[in-house]
C-alpha cells in the first residue's frame, strides 16, 4: 500500500507537466492498471541477486496509465530488495541512470537551475538514510530510491512520462 500511495503522490506531482511526444490518439480516453511492470516498463535493469520486496502482499510494483484528450501520464513503479549494500546498489543504478542523461543526486536535496524541460530535486525530500537518483527530463523521469531496510537494502524503480500534445498558446511565444 505505501508504494501505491507514494505512486499516486508521484503521479499528483507530475499531471501539470506537459511534453510534445503523442502517446495516444487526442479523442481517446483511458486507464491502465497492473501489478507487475516488467524491465521494459520502467527502463532500467534489477540488480543482479534481487527479488521483489513485500511490505504487505501486492505491494512490489505497480503499472498506471491515464489518457485523456491528447494528454496523459504513465507511470510505472517496482520494489525490489537485495542482500547487498545501499552503495554497490547506488553504483549500479548511478550507471544505468546515465544513458537517460545527466544524473542528479537527491539524497542531499541538491538544488538544480529551473526551466521547463530541466529535471531538479526541488521537491525531493528523503527520509535520513534514504538515497534518491533521477536522470531525464521533468516529462520522462526515471527515478530510483535506496535504503535499508535491516540486513536488506530495498529499492524502488520509478519511470514518469507525462504527455500533452495540445500546445498552449503561451507556448507558441
Amino acid at each position: 500500500m505505501k508504494l501505491f500511495v507514494s505512486c499516486v503522490c508521484v503521479l499528483t506531482a507530475f499531471l501539470a507537466v506537459s511534453s510534445r511526444g503523442q502517446e495516444h490518439d487526442k479523442d481517446s480516453v483511458g486507464v491502465t492498471l497492473s501489478k507487475s511492470p516488467g524491465v521494459k516498463d520502467i527502463g532500467l535493469p534489477i540488480y543482479p541477486a534481487s527479488k521483489p520486496h513485500k511490505d504487505e502482499p501486492n505491494d512490489s510494483g505497480a503499472n498506471l496509465g491515464l489518457w485523456g484528450g491528447g494528454s496523459g501520464v504513465k507511470l510505472s513503479a517496482l520494489k525490489m530488495e537485495t542482500p547487498d549494500t545501499p552503495d554497490k546498489v547506488a553504483t549500479f543504478y548511478k550507471k544505468a541512470l546515465a544513458k537517460y542523461g545527466k544524473v542528479l543526486d537527491c539524497t542531499g536535496g541538491a538544488k538544480a537551475e529551473d526551466s521547463s524541460k530541466t529535471l531538479t530535486c526541488d521537491d525531493d525530500k528523503p527520509e535520513k538514510g534514504t538515497m534518491i537518483f533521477k536522470a531525464g527530463t521533468k516529462e520522462k523521469q526515471h527515478i530510483v530510491t535506496i535504503e535499508t531496510n535491516g540486513k536488506l537494502t530495498v529499492y524502488k524503480l520509478v519511470y514518469v512520462n507525462v504527455w500533452a500534445t495540445d500546445k498552449k498558446e503561451s507556448d507558441t511565444q
